[in-house]
């Protein structure tokens, strides 16, 4: 699930895709691409490419019409069972998203590189400026699975599922909130922030310290995991999957579209 930058080869046989982003600045991941990126890597924009326009409902990043966010990938030379790799620059914070919804879709799951774009520069790997492109791959099928919007989040509820709010601390408490107009948290939720995945340096942390980071969270029968916006929570959804916990369920609208019913 995880590749070291001394284990990535640039090569053919792969796709490797650069998810970078800023939610403050939206055109920056791509600006940054342009000025410099792993060599061969196409970039996926998280809003032009990994969500659909934001509507009443759904949350700040819903997720794509399938056949569109299929679409996307095989302009890029993705097809169900190409090798990707994924990375950005915000401890997996974008990556994750790619890797969960391929997951999702029922394509070839990315593996992630570990320590992201900065590692892949410490490690004196190949960089390369402007646009790569790959070959355009046949499309395959598939339908998102293992997400529930906000009915299938209170019917999860009810059956006992323990929903997990993985924004920082203080948003997760109420005391602030820089994006959505509602502060706090879905009721019952218990909060594991998703930085908790990563150390400062973007890598994954080993097992113990994940198992750490879930607690008596980690042997809950059901889970449900949500953030602000269907984006961050992927980090531990990837971080459940390398635990043997590729089970949980993600609450794709998130807070954002919670918040939007209130």
């Amino acid at each position: 699930m995880l590749v070291s930058p001394s284990d990535l080869s640039v090569s053919s046989q792969h796709v490797i895709v650069d998810c970078r982003f800023n939610l403050a600045d939206k055109g920056e991941g791509e600006r940054l691409y342009l000025e410099g990126h792993v060599a061969g890597a196409v970039y996926l924009d998280l809003e032009r490419h990994l969500s659909a326009p934001v509507a009443e409902h759904g949350g700040r990043h819903p997720l794509p019409v399938p056949a569109d966010f299929i679409a996307t990938l095989a302009s890029v030379g993705i097809g169900p069972d190409t090798e990707v790799v994924a990375y950005d620059a915000n401890r997996l914070a974008y990556a994750t998203r790619l890797w969960w919804m391929m997951r999702s879709i029922g394509y070839r799951a990315p593996r992630l590189l570990d320590g992201g774009y900065g590692a892949w520069v410490e490690a004196d790997g190949a960089i390369e400026a402007g646009a790569s492109s790959s070959e355009p791959a046949v499309p395959g099928r598939g339908a998102f699975t293992g997400a529930c919007d906000i009915d299938g989040l209170r019917e999860a509820q009810s059956d006992g599922a323990i929903l997990v709010d993985s924004r920082e601390e203080r948003r997760y408490q109420g005391l602030e909130e820089p994006i959505d107009p509602v502060a706090g948290h879905i009721p019952g939720a218990v909060n594991h922030p998703w930085q908790g995945v990563t150390d400062a340096s973007g890598r994954v942390r080993d097992q113990a310290q994940l198992r750490a980071h879930w607690g008596d969270t980690l042997e809950a029968e059901k889970l449900v995991v949500y953030c602000g916006s269907g984006v961050t929570a992927c980090v531990n959804l990837f971080s459940l999957a390398l635990l043997g916990r590729d089970d949980a369920t993600l609450y794709a609208g998130s807070w954002s579209d919670w918040c939007s019913y209130l």
